[in-house]
């Protein structure tokens, strides 16, 4: 079985590797006893399923979590049942994998219009008349 990260992108199961141990959330009588919490662990430079342009962005966008020896870990302890953590690390890794591997487009700056630029000005200098007109001295005599 494959897991679906985008349409031009599948990781088989048999490149992920999953470990369990004790969470150290609260679990009542289980949390000593019970190994639930999830962690899957995906070899990014040694995976055959990415293209060297994929492999290049997630280690790129994704350097924080992945280490030395190119290996991304994703863990779960949200749940008490070993197998909701397991789910939960899965869809956390594709949700993490779709977000790297997807190019957002470069941020366009903002063009300020021709007639707001002159509506601008017009507001300064009719506030600049009304400041001049303030300080001028007034003689009742005039």
């Amino acid at each position: 079985m494959a897991i679906h990260v985008r349409h031009d992108c599948e990781i088989p199961e048999s490149e992920l590797s999953f470990s369990f141990s004790t969470s150290s959330k609260p679990g009542g009588q289980n949390v000593n006893k019970v190994s639930t919490r999830a962690t899957l662990e995906f070899d990014v430079a040694r995976s055959r399923c990415l293209t060297e342009r994929q492999r290049e962005l997630i280690l790129n966008r994704l350097a924080t979590r992945i280490n030395k020896h190119g290996i991304l870990r994703v863990a779960s302890q949200k749940y008490r049942s070993q197998g909701a953590n397991r789910e939960a690390a899965v869809a956390r890794f594709a949700e993490l994998l779709n977000d790297a591997l997807t190019v957002k487009p470069p941020r366009m700056k903002p063009r300020v219009p021709h007639a707001l630029k002159e509506q601008r000005l017009r507001d300064k200098k009719h506030h600049g008349r009304l400041k001049k007109d303030r300080s001028r001295i007034h003689h009742p005599e005039d």
